[in-house]
């Protein structure tokens, strides 16, 4: 651990595991075991985005959870790649001429899932091997490109029980998200510009889930609704215990 600080009951613990950034939240004077939630965070962002940063406190103070955030390969704290940067300049120009940049998002995400995998799996096995974390059950946060690098990971990894996915569609995920089989709580933002609402169908229809469900708000990309913390929360608490 680098540093440590604590605000509104939640304690926040930045760390460095190899050259993974990293911040842990646990409940102010944290002793023993709880569940673990991971949050993955929006592409371009990082681990102390504002709505990481607002989920893993409710999450923390209010459910008992210990939450871990990293920056995903490329992004926050961690150097970006030639190849990374020019995924970014072409999306960035495709999205400046109206056009549709789903194709090269999907292959960006596929681009970085198998180091973002790496990453998670040492970073839960090092994060449980804290007394005031413990081996418990894992629960996944995760939209937008955290939902296209959290599907990946999830289908790989067994310790996680339980995720929260959506804002994205389909492209290149077909495969992996029929091998998830936790339940799932998924978001669609009916006005989204950036993913089509059928795109998002599909992907939620790929999961190979028996216990899904989707929840639905107006509004673009980002503006997922307050109260989905509280959906989540409660979905969290129901699964992981």
């Amino acid at each position: 651990m680098t540093s440590e600080t604590s605000t509104d009951g939640v304690t926040e613990q930045s760390f460095s595991l190899g050259e993974i950034p990293g911040v842990l939240f646990t409940p102010r004077g944290a002793t023993g075991p709880r569940p673990l939630i991971l949050m993955g965070h929006g592409g371009g962002q990082h681990k102390k985005a504002p709505g990481v940063l607002a989920g893993a406190h409710r999450f923390a103070a209010d459910g008992g959870f210990a939450v871990v955030a990293i920056d995903a390969p490329n992004h926050g704290d961690r150097p970006k790649d030639e190849q990374f940067i020019q995924f970014a300049g072409a999306m960035r120009a495709r999205m400046a001429a109206g056009e549709d940049p789903a194709e090269l998002v999907a292959a960006m995400h596929d681009l970085l899932a198998g180091q973002a995998v790496d990453d998670w799996q040492a970073v839960v096995t090092a994060v449980q091997g804290l007394g005031h974390v413990g081996v418990g059950p894992v629960g996944y946060w995760g939209v937008s490109m955290g939902c296209g690098l959290g599907v990946q990971l999830i289908a790989a990894e067994p310790r996680v029980r339980a995720a929260v996915l959506g804002l994205l569609g389909v492209h290149e995920l077909v495969g992996a998200a029929a091998r998830v089989t936790v339940p799932v709580q998924f978001l669609v933002q009916w006005d989204d510009t950036r993913v089509p609402r059928d795109q998002a169908f599909a992907l939620f229809e790929a999961l190979g889930s028996g216990d899904k469900t989707l929840h639905a708000n107006p509004g673009d990309h980002g503006g997922i609704p307050a109260h989905e913390t509280d959906h989540a929360l409660r979905f969290f608490a129901r699964h992981l215990g």
